[in-house]
């Protein structure tokens, strides 16, 4: 088993594709399939985006994208071209990852608090109405909550008048 670079070309000559097929089938630039080939990985992007190139390629010629993606790995990182960079991609993009399943899962919490307060004052609101309903038909709700019943406050001279009708006991029509 040859270098990987001279394995990828050897698998495009013997299926008879052009790099011009496969830019055209990928949008991958002929110069980054090039990089491949030649194992020039300094040249290619870098992190998650090398492997979508290998990716890419090897589903345009109809190989494995697994294996040769880990194929690509060993191999990027066997030549020591690898940068500072491109160590800690996989841990970046596991941590985004995580993250979002994190966000997702604190809203989901959020979201059930929410829904047992609003039933819980439902449920509060719907107990204290059927308790004043029955209380009210059994009498007892006046004395639990009494009813303070402030007389308006009249007038001195309504006040005289009505004394005075209620007095003399006359009657005016």
């Amino acid at each position: 088993m040859g270098s990987f670079g001279d394995d990828l070309r050897k698998e495009r000559v013997t299926r008879g594709v052009a790099l011009e097929d496969i830019t055209a089938v990928t949008k991958i630039s002929r110069h980054h399939l090039l990089a491949l080939e030649q194992e020039s990985f300094r040249q290619l992007p870098g992190g998650i985006l090398n492997k979508g190139i290998v990716r890419g390629y090897a589903g345009a010629i109809g190989l494995d994208q697994e294996d040769w993606t880990q194929r690509f790995l060993l191999a990027y990182s066997a030549s020591g071209q690898i940068i500072d960079d491109d160590r800690n991609w996989t841990e970046f993009a596991s941590n985004v990852g995580r993250a979002r399943l994190l966000r997702r899962d604190q809203q989901e919490i959020r979201v059930r608090w929410l829904g047992a307060l609003l039933l819980l004052a439902a449920v509060s609101a719907g107990a204290f109405l059927v308790v004043r309903y029955y209380g009210i038909r059994a009498g007892w709700w006046p004395h639990v909550l009494p009813f303070t019943h402030v007389p308006a406050q009249t007038s001195p001279s309504e006040s005289r008048e009505s004394r005075f009708v209620a007095s003399s006991g006359s009657f005016s029509a």
